[in-house]
């Protein structure tokens, strides 16, 4: 039987008071997850955004949008990772249409 890939994209909102540094090995703990269990498409940067509404007393967020491929059981566990993971504020994992 042949293995079922689905196309998702991701976006996250991070913890804009974290440094660059912080904010690029959170970056990097994501996507190295997401080329472990499927592949990277493409990983878009909005950087500091004004949030329509402060979570945590905070009023920025550092957005990310990441499109990538795999199978369908894989998005539960990235989603599980964001709400365990310190300086991740929201996400969304959301299957694409099939082109």
């Amino acid at each position: 039987m042949a293995e079922h890939i689905n196309k998702y994209e991701t976006i996250m909102v991070l913890d804009a008071s974290k440094t660059e540094e912080e904010t690029a090995a959170l970056l990097g703990k994501f996507t190295s997850l997401i080329e472990k269990h499927g592949e990277l498409e493409s990983v878009d940067e909005w950087g500091k955004r004004k949030l329509a509404y402060p979570i945590n007393f905070m009023n920025e967020g550092y957005y990310v949008l990441v499109n990538f491929t795999s199978d369908p059981e894989f998005p539960k566990e990235l989603e599980r990772v964001y709400k365990i993971t310190d300086g991740v504020m929201r996400s969304i994992v959301v299957r694409r249409e099939e082109d």
